[in-house]
């Protein structure tokens, strides 16, 4: 048996009532408690276990190992109700690098980032949507795949040969990573007729990519999350007017079971239009927006997922923060249908101890049925 297999094994139990939690909170029903899932990833456990950053993306056994051992520390440590047990090749936040061809910087100590390449308006016209047959970045991803499996295999791990996929963020995002955001939202203000056309074009390269994956592997995409943050920074009139077409039309084709949208926020503005125009099954809010809008906005049409930021622990669990844990409990708790998270992603220096506490003390005050009442805290 393999170290995953062993940990499934010896947690079992716990992986059932977790699954079991989740599902009914999902189901718009109360179970025992309110789930948890702290979404500590790949970097966040690589500077944990002592490795650079630039290394775990860049060394296919630093981030198997980085993987198996962050997963036994949640499993034997944190304890909340993350029930994934997989590991995967994690390449960061760069697939609209590879997929149009921009550089790529990998600093030290950090995740690598894309260097973007379009400069105004009048690049445009020069990007093609790419055949992801011909995609040179795919073919880089396909070794670095297979760098990984082998990693994986020399730990006991068998991995699937489907691999993994390059799929690019919506059309708004995707073009905030080849393009300054700054100047995408300049030119949507002045000349939304302009930036259409680069919108368009990533709307077809992420169908053209979901569309190839789907063939090469014989399936079908039914299932869409969506990772929309730059969203937060333009107004919702602008994002109705000239980015909703886009992102409704993903959802509408390859969200058929299943719907879900991150963003990290402040995505008060957004919620309702969020909410009523996808028919979204899960939101994650992130760290900036508010929960109280999240609530008046979502509460019992949508999976509710967040509650805190990371700068409420980078230190100590304080006072001051079990009184915010107790507040987003209370408004988004009732019904089921909340998921306490760290809205977004758990960042490099929020400490380990602390998130275990913060675990511990939302298992106490999120038990069903909740008491009542509310109380304030500052910025709701």
């Amino acid at each position: 048996m393999s170290i995953l297999d062993n940990l499934r094994e010896k947690h079992r139990v716990k992986l059932s009532e977790s699954s079991r939690r989740k599902e009914i909170s999902f189901s718009f029903r109360e179970p025992d408690r309110v789930p948890i899932r702290i979404s500590a990833a790949g970097s966040y456990y690589a500077h944990m276990f002592g490795y650079n950053i630039k290394d775990y993306y860049q060394e296919a056994d630093v981030q198997v190992d980085t993987q198996l051992r962050g997963i036994e520390w949640r499993l034997e440590n944190l304890k909340d109700d993350n029930t994934d047990t997989e590991i995967h090749l994690d390449i960061g936040p760069i697939s609209e690098g590879l997929v149009f061809d921009c550089p790529i910087e990998r600093p030290d100590g950090t995740s690598p980032r894309i260097v973007p390449i379009l400069k105004d308006e009048h690049d445009f016209a020069e990007l093609r949507v790419p055949d992801p047959k011909r995609l040179k970045g795919l073919e880089w991803l396909d070794r670095r795949f297979e760098d990984f499996y082998r990693a994986a295999a020399r730990r006991g791990v068998n991995l699937s040969r489907s691999g993994p996929r390059l799929n690019i963020h919506p059309p708004l995002s995707a073009a905030c990573a080849i393009m300054e955001p700054a100047r995408v939202y300049l030119l949507m203000a002045l000349k939304p007729k302009t930036v259409k056309e680069l919108f368009a074009k990533m709307f077809d390269t992420f169908c053209a990519l979901v569309d190839y994956y789907d063939e090469r592997y014989g399936v079908r995409t039914e299932t869409l999350g969506l990772a929309n943050d730059n969203t937060c920074f333009i107004s919702n009139a602008m994002y109705v007017c000239q980015v909703l077409s886009y992102d409704k039309a993903l959802y509408e084709r390859y969200g058929l079971k299943g719907r879900s949208m991150h963003t990290d926020g402040p995505s008060d503005h957004n919620f309702k239009t969020f909410c009523e125009e996808f028919k979204l099954n899960v939101m994650d809010i992130g760290g900036w927006s508010s929960i109280d809008a999240a609530v008046a906005a979502m509460k019992g049409k949508v999976v509710i997922h967040g509650g805190l930021n990371c700068k409420d622990v980078y230190g100590s669990l304080t006072d001051a923060v079990k009184r915010k844990i107790r507040h987003a409990i209370r408004v988004a708790g009732p019904g089921g249908a909340y998921e306490f998270a760290i809205g977004g992603e758990t960042y490099v220096g929020v400490p380990a101890g602390t998130l275990i506490d913060l675990v511990n003390y939302v298992k106490t005050v999120g038990k069903y049925p909740l008491s009542g009442g509310t109380e304030s805290t500052p910025g709701s």
